[in-house]
């Protein structure tokens, strides 16, 4: 890797911290946690094993900063899908629903999942449980503003539908069938909210947030 040249000593930091991640994200992508250590990835950065303690302090630190580092990328794609639909619900929950099953054919979900077996499971689950939180923001926003008066509740029911497709793809199932039927089944179940956010013959408030 070439010499990162900055304008000052804490730029450079913050250009060799993220040369790091992404040396990181990369060993990751091509197998599991266990292939991110501290000599693999400072081999990628071509920077010396002992200087990569002088910004992470562990393995497990190291791979919980990778995946909430993804958490920005995941929702940034999520909120550009949304901004690029239509207005109508089926539009904005179609969007959400085909942009996260993108990432997963992409390979952007191993980032979360990757390891979740080893040791270091808890590091990469700590992290992407902040960062799936953060997912919904999108959706919760839209199903808000569309006048579901519990939208991260419908939200949090809609991701069900992107779970269950994202497991349908991992065990090699069809992307194209997939992404089409999650789509339709989760535009179907909104389709069972009112106008005011509550399911026909649901008693009793349904605030959320």
């Amino acid at each position: 890797m070439p010499r990162i040249q900055a304008a000052s000593v804490a730029d450079h930091r913050a250009q060799q911290r993220a040369a790091l991640l992404e040396a990181a994200h990369e060993l990751l992508a091509e197998g599991d946690a266990s292939r991110v250590t501290f000599a693999a990835v400072a081999r990628r950065t071509g920077m010396a094993r002992n200087s990569v303690y002088k910004y992470f302090t562990d393995r497990h630190q190291l791979l919980t900063e990778l995946v909430r580092a993804a958490a920005p990328r995941w929702t940034g794609r999520i909120h550009a899908a949304l901004a690029d639909a239509g207005d109508s619900p089926g539009e904005r929950v179609a969007a959400f629903v085909t942009a996260q099953l993108e990432m997963v054919r992409d390979g952007e979900h191993r980032i979360a999942r990757a390891g979740a077996d080893t040791q270091d499971g808890a590091a990469l689950r700590a992290g992407a449980d902040a960062a799936h939180r953060a997912l919904l923001d999108p959706l919760v926003e839209a199903l808000r503003d569309l006048g579901d008066d519990a939208p991260l509740r419908s939200a949090r029911l809609l991701q069900g539908f992107v779970n269950a497709a994202t497991t349908a793809l991992e065990t090699g199932d069809d992307y194209e069938a997939v992404r089409d039927r999650a789509v339709s089944l989760a535009v179907a179940a909104l389709g069972g909210v009112t106008a005011h956010g509550r399911s026909p013959g649901a008693a009793g408030p349904a605030h959320d947030s």
